[in-house]
């Protein structure tokens, strides 16, 4: 099952996934997160390059990961459908 289909059953559900998913891709730091991801760079990397703190960055990837745009897989950070978005924008 879908990430969508878990939340497609009610109106609330769904209005529940669209404020997720659109509270993690509103915040700028967060795209270039993802941009960053999508371009192959490791997390270590992503943090000096955009001089995070380790807990400034996982505060933004929980929210990715919130709003559905990624999910760890064997200790990596990969993006989801809805997270490869990040392509188009």
């Amino acid at each position: 099952m879908s990430k969508w289909e878990e939340f497609s059953h009610s109106i609330d559900s769904s209005r529940e996934y669209h404020e997720r998913y659109h509270r993690a891709l509103n915040n700028p730091k967060r795209r270039e997160i993802l941009k960053l991801l999508a371009s192959g760079l490791s997390e270590d990397e992503i943090i000096r390059k955009l001089g995070l703190s380790r807990a400034e960055f996982d505060y933004h990837i929980q929210i990715l990961i919130q709003g559905f745009c990624l999910e760890r897989k064997d200790g990596r950070l990969v993006l989801t459908k809805e997270g490869n978005i990040i392509n188009y924008l």
